[in-house]
């Protein structure tokens, strides 16, 4: 962990409502953009889950576990550096199939 790194853990949780017609293109780009992530300095764990029952609305949800906010941080660079590579428009792709997301950091409550 680099020396200005909080060491309190943060959690990235992305959740999504797919579309059945999207879902094949939006789980390659989630992949291809784990695979970066699980590559990066101060990366833990990672969950791609779909949902299998239940009333809830999002049916994906992507969760990265990272050290502090400066992994984070670095993180978000190369999967930025990464679609510029491949040409990918996240926000374009979303609305042209109808992708909805709920996008956030949380940290673990200590209660």
């Amino acid at each position: 962990m680099n020396a200005n790194e909080t060491s309190r853990p943060l959690y990235r949780v992305d959740k999504f409502i797919v579309p059945a017609q999207g879902r094949d293109e939006f789980l390659d780009k989630v992949a291809r953009t784990h695979a970066v992530l699980r590559n990066q300095e101060g990366f833990v764990r990672d969950y791609i889950l779909e949902q299998q029952s239940g009333p809830g609305e999002f049916n994906m949800v992507t969760f990265v576990e990272w050290t502090g906010q400066d992994a984070i941080e670095r993180a978000s660079a190369a999967v930025a550096k990464l679609h510029a590579e491949i040409g990918f428009d996240r926000r374009e792709m979303m609305t042209r199939l109808g992708i909805r997301a709920d996008i956030a950091n949380y940290a673990r409550l200590e209660i």
